[in-house]
């Protein structure tokens, strides 16, 4: 199987997962304006977790603390890469829009 993080570095993955996000999912700056109660940073942390410390619901797949809707938790244990770059793509959202707040 090729590697795809080949040649990338940690900041370049997290960039590239951002700059996915704004592009494919359509999460502008203006969009994450309207998330409170620091809930990109919160769902970054998750994906952050190692997937054997996730506590999940006894009801559901979510883990706890999963402060958005059940079509928005997308792991991918299989590629912890990817997992911490959606974490890392979160958290500098927050930070953007923390930064906004700010200004």
């Amino acid at each position: 199987m090729k590697n795809k993080y080949k040649n990338k570095n940690g900041v370049d993955i997290i960039s590239e997962e951002r700059s996915r996000q704004i592009i494919e999912e359509r999460f502008t700056y203006e969009n994450d304006d309207k998330y409170e109660g620091e809930s990109l940073a919160i769902c970054g942390a998750i994906y952050a977790m190692p997937a054997k410390l996730r506590d999940y619901w006894s009801d559901t797949e979510l883990p706890m603390n999963w402060v958005w809707d059940a079509k928005w938790w997308k792991p991918t244990p299989e590629d912890r890469i990817r997992e911490l770059a959606k974490a890392g793509a979160l958290i500098a959202a927050e930070i953007d829009r923390l930064l906004r707040v700010k200004d």
